[in-house]
This record gives C-alpha cells, sequence and structure tokens, in this order.
C-alpha cells in the first residue's frame, strides 16, 4: 500500500507533521511518503490569476500525487479555527482541476495544537467538507495539548489512549 501523508502546515517546525509521521509509521506494510506542502507554494488563488496563468504545474503535481497513492492521512493546522492559509491556497488551485481533489482515497484525517483544543474546529470543518471533495473518511482525530504527550526524543506519543485511537484508525485504512 502507498500512503501520502502530509501536514497541512507551512511551519516548518510544524507539530501536525510530527504528528502525521508518527502516525503514517504506524500503517502496517505501507510505503509512506511524507510530503510538505511548500514544495507545492504558489501565488494566492483568484479567478482572475487562474485566468491569466492557467493551471499551475505545482497543482497538477500534487493532484497526480493524491492520485498515485492508495490511502491519503493529513493533518491539519488551525490558523484562527480554520486552515492554514497555505493549504487553503494548495486545495483552491487543486480543485480547479478537479473538484474531486481527493479521488476517493480512503483517508485518516487529524489535527493537533498545543491547547485542550487539538484544532478540533479545523478538524470538524475538514470532515464535514470531505464528502464534497470525493474523500473516504475512516478516522478523524484530535490531538490536544500535542507538548505534553508527545515525546521529541523518540518522535512518539506518550499517551496509550491516543496511541489506540492511531493504531485503530492506520488499521481502518486497509479495509
Amino acid at each position: 500500500m502507498k500512503l501520502l501523508a502530509f501536514a497541512a502546515s507551512s511551519s516548518s517546525k510544524s507539530i501536525n507533521q510530527k504528528l502525521v509521521s508518527y502516525a503514517a509509521s504506524l500503517v502496517v506494510d505501507a510505503k509512506v511518503e511524507l510530503l510538505d506542502i511548500n514544495d507545492y507554494e504558489m501565488p494566492l488563488y483568484s479567478e482572475d490569476r487562474e485566468a491569466e496563468l492557467g493551471e499551475l504545474p505545482q497543482a497538477r503535481a500534487f493532484y497526480e500525487k493524491l492520485g498515485q497513492a492508495d490511502a491519503v492521512m493529513i493533518s491539519f493546522a488551525e490558523h484562527n479555527g480554520h486552515y492554514t492559509a497555505a493549504y487553503k491556497n494548495l486545495f483552491d488551485w487543486t480543485s480547479r482541476i478537479d473538484m474531486k481533489v481527493y479521488q476517493g482515497k480512503p483517508m485518516v484525517i487529524m489535527a493537533t495544537s498545543p491547547g485542550p483544543g487539538g484544532a478540533s474546529s479545523v478538524l470538524a470543518a475538514a470532515k464535514a467538507s470531505a464528502p464534497f471533495f470525493a474523500a473516504d473518511i475512516r478516522a478523524a482525530i484530535s490531538v490536544p495539548n500535542f507538548y505534553d504527550c508527545y515525546d521529541e526524543a523518540t518522535g512518539a506519543l506518550q499517551d496509550a489512549a491516543l496511541i489506540d485511537q492511531l493504531q485503530t484508525a492506520a488499521v481502518q485504512l486497509l479495509k
């Protein structure tokens, strides 16, 4: 199984990148490809820019990466209760290629934050909109208080309940 995993964050210190990397490592027998959305940076989307520039190669490359995967994992960073501008822009450009951005792929979505909310607002938004973009959501997991449950030295979560949730979600991708 080819698993595409990425954080919907452009931060070089992204805790969501750490979370999705760890979660992807729990998928048994998967060949994991970790993406950095910074590799797909584009000008801010607008109809005017699209008319001027046409389809951008970064959007096409991202769309094709999604299409080549058997399953997808995304960890959403939350900026003021919403998607990061970097991810929203990438998504907007990609959706102009095909509104079914996720191409029917089985997905596990997650989000984390340093605080007790666990980026649950952006996770709820992602889960609610996913069916409109052809995502087959198998699990959605919020991880609150990231720094309290993640061990930087080992690169792993230390909370047994969260580990169990992620392992269960990993199994759901294989079904």
